[in-house]
């Protein structure tokens, strides 16, 4: 009789769990998949590679450690109603600039990893833009516009107040004096 109430317990705690149970793919841990993966581009120190994947079923921008062989979460940055694409990153890999289609246009991102917080570069720039490139330090950022019915080259300086992205240690020359 002890056999008999074990098998009905297991069956239904069986039926139970799998009626709550919502499959989910799971993402790969590796760097290599089945999925499409593309747009690499890595930090300047060479430790960080982002790129865009379809590994959650739409395109997203995916950051991976390469020193240590993880993939490292970047909140804020994929959301479900954007298309993320053309990542760059700067030296030690704490800026990270992309572009985002959001309402149907392209808009440049910027987004600091240290303060986890995102933003809008050219929010009124009335022009198409595409393939940001930021630089080792995080202070400016290329990229292509439309502006003048062609497609052109624009410098984005930051300016000279930001917190730039260099090695710890590294000393910070004065732009002002001269050797």
């Amino acid at each position: 009789m002890r056999q008999f109430y074990w098998g009905v317990w297991l069956t239904l705690a069986y039926f139970l769990t799998a009626c709550n149970l919502i499959e989910r793919p799971q993402a790969p841990a590796t760097l290599n998949s089945r999925y499409n993966d593309e747009q690499p581009t890595l930090s300047g120190n060479g430790r960080w590679l982002a790129f865009v994947s379809n590994r959650n079923g739409s395109r997203e921008i995916w950051l991976y450690d390469l020193r240590f062989q993880k993939f490292e979460a970047i909140s804020g940055v994929n959301r479900s109603d954007t298309v993320a694409e053309s990542p760059s990153l700067s030296q030690t890999g704490r800026y990270l600039v992309y572009m985002a289609s959001l309402d149907g246009r392209p808009q440049m991102v910027l987004y600091d990893r240290a303060t986890k917080r995102g933003e809008l570069l050219l929010q009124n720039y009335r022009t198409w833009v595409r393939n940001p490139q930021i630089s080792p330090d995080g202070r400016y950022i290329v990229f292509e516009t439309s502006r003048r019915g062609q497609w052109d080259i624009e410098v984005l300086d930051r300016g000279d107040r930001i917190e730039l992205d260099i090695p710890e240690g590294t000393p910070i020359q004065d732009p002002n004096l001269r050797p």
